[in-house]
């Protein structure tokens, strides 16, 4: 008999839901444990440093990283299912000053850090207790040489609050209450941004057309609006990286991604020379679809032989735990107990935030999963790159937390890699010649968005930091600035542009993580060197692969590939095979 999976998720076993338990947790908790660490970074300030005191600091820091990463991510997850959720906003906002604390006792640590002798800092390394985390507290140190004194980084995190993060929090509530209306036969609906989007791929292009001009014509409507929080987010960042002397936006996404320049230029030259196969693509199936050329709102369409069909819930549940436990048994048991214990929350319904994600409590040991599952095979690509996010935190669930802090680049490699589990399954199990093209198609789909649709949202922030040195950039030049993105990353194949993209990717107004795009193309083309991996190892592969998930929080990510590869990154050979196997199959559809 098959399960029944609901499709609200449960938060209940992380916090209690009453105002008395995030209290207790913030102000009890956090707030007493940071005041202790900073009264005890101030004692040893006052002396020669003993590294047996600063270990001790650094653990201390990262419990209380920890407890705040627990409540951070809860909170998220209010906001999400319920963008009306106010008591929710009120402790995020309380949050923000918590983390900015957080940072100064941080900055307050490194300090004390970088007046530890070399002598004094082996010694520091050698200690049973840091050692763990070795990598972590050196990279610290190699951080802090590069911002400025710790009393001007304090006063940017406390500016931080209101101004850089208050232009983010300001975008998540502006496109939290965005209502689009949508004739349903004859009742007339309210969709969130989140429900509107998903109409983008309906098999009907009427519908998809008309869904797209409404999106476009309600972000044309607040364009002004969303131009003056994104200028005012990229001019504080410029501000912040001329006072510490970086010259480049890049500065800070490759040192968050722990990736050299070299590597990510090279990834990008080697993708750029092989977009022709993908044109190919795209030209095939706008001939397919009856078209000259494909629009934006075309792309990601089901080919009319697979128009009609869906997905339950139920089905695609089944399908990601069966295809999982085949390349290993682990996920695929971890897949089940997250579905059986309500860590998904996939209910198409109004009032939800757009998009999906994957957030791990690093205290409860558990993930959550939020998406808007609407029975269509990109909502079912999506359930499984979400679950395998969520895998990836269960694989180094029991190592410190701070060795649990793996990039963004190396984060979307668990998921990527989840995502061709179930599409080459699906696909090795199809026998029917224009069903096998349909499923071709989805897996391309995934190819364009990674090679095509991320390389100009990399273009565009690239051009708009630029610009934005030299000052306020309008909601015309950014349009126009995206339009020559897109057209340039998409090598001009599309006849119809999406001019306000800029307005509804959240990706463009995140603080915490900048340039969120790149990382996308990395995990995506470095999960195919795990796949053929997967494919060589069998049964052995599961050890393996947990082995370099447990190493993604603590090297490089030229080293990770070199040791677990055995490949040089910033060498084009890696990213030619990779992409090789997306030009077959190119070749096969």
């Amino acid at each position: 008999m098959t399960t029944t999976y609901l499709q609200k998720w449960n938060l209940d076993n992380l916090f209690s839901r009453d105002t008395k338990s995030i209290s207790q947790a913030t102000n009890k908790t956090i707030e007493f444990s940071i005041d202790s660490l900073s009264k005890d970074i101030l004692i040893l300030e006052e002396r020669l440093n003993q590294t047996k005191e600063i270990a001790s600091l650094v653990l201390s820091l990262q419990e209380i990283e920890m407890q705040c990463n627990e409540i951070e991510s809860y909170i998220g997850c209010l906001l999400a299912q319920d963008v009306t959720d106010l008591k929710a906003v009120q402790w995020n906002d309380h949050l923000s000053s918590l983390k900015s604390s957080i940072e100064n006792c941080s900055n307050k640590l490194n300090a004390l850090l970088l007046n530890l002798s070399d002598v004094e800092l082996n010694l520091l390394l050698k200690d049973k207790s840091i050692q763990p985390i070795g990598f972590l507290v050196q990279e610290r140190c190699q951080w802090a040489k590069q911002k400025l004194p710790i009393a001007q980084e304090q006063l940017v995190n406390e500016l931080s609050i209101d101004g850089y993060q208050g232009w983010e929090r300001l975008y998540e509530a502006t496109m939290g209450q965005q209502l689009i209306s949508y004739q349903d036969g004859k009742t007339t609906k309210e969709l969130s941004v989140g429900q509107a989007e998903n109409k983008l791929t309906n098999p009907d292009r009427l519908i998809r057309s008309t869904m797209f001009k409404k999106l476009e014509n309600t972000w044309q409507s607040q364009e002004n609006s969303f131009a003056q929080i994104l200028n005012h987010l990229g001019g504080f960042r410029i501000k912040v990286y001329q006072a510490r002397g970086w010259n480049s936006v890049l500065h800070e996404p490759l040192y968050f991604n722990r990736m050299q320049k070299s590597t990510l230029d090279t990834m990008w030259d080697t993708v750029k020379n092989n977009k022709t196969p993908i044109q190919s693509y795209l030209n095939k199936k706008a001939k397919l679809l009856g078209l000259t050329k494909l629009s934006w709102y075309d792309v990601e369409a089901p080919l009319p032989t697979n128009s009609q069909q869906t997905i339950s819930y139920n089905d695609a549940a089944d399908l990601i735990i069966t295809q999982f436990h085949v390349i290993s048994p682990d996920m695929g048991k971890f897949a089940e107990h997250a579905f059986k214990h309500k860590w998904i929350e996939a209910e198409d319904r109004a009032g939800k935030m757009p998009g999906g994600f994957c957030s791990h409590h690093p205290k409860s040991k558990e993930s959550r999963i939020f998406m808007t599952y609407s029975g269509t095979t990109n909502n079912l690509f999506t359930l499984a790159h979400e679950l395998g996010h969520a895998y990836h935190g269960h694989a180094i669930r029991n190592l410190p937390y701070m060795a649990q802090q793996y990039r963004m680049n190396v984060a979307e490699t668990a998921s990527t890699l989840a995502e061709m589990i179930i599409s080459d399954s699906i696909l090795k199990g199809t026998k029917d010649p224009i069903m096998r093209q349909s499923l071709l198609d989805n897996k391309l789909q995934r190819a364009v968005i990674f090679l095509m649709n991320i390389h100009s949202r990399f273009i565009f922030e690239n051009r708009f930091y630029e610009a934005r040195k030299k000052g306020f950039v309008t909601s015309v030049e950014l349009n126009q600035m995206m339009t020559d993105a897109q057209k340039e990353g998409f090598c001009d194949a599309l006849g119809e542009w999406h001019p306000h993209f800029w307005v509804s990717k959240k990706h463009f107004y995140i603080t915490d993580v900048p340039f969120y795009n790149f990382p996308y193309t990395f995990g995506y083309l470095f999960s195919m060197g795990i796949y053929a991996m997967s494919k060589e190892l069998g049964n052995e592969f599961e050890k393996h692969y947990n082995a370099l998930l447990c190493d993604t929080g603590r090297m490089t990510v030229e080293d990770l590939a070199q040791k677990h590869l055995g490949v040089d990154l910033k060498q084009p050979l890696f990213w030619q095979n990779a992409l090789n196997s997306v030009k077959n199959d190119v070749d096969l559809f």
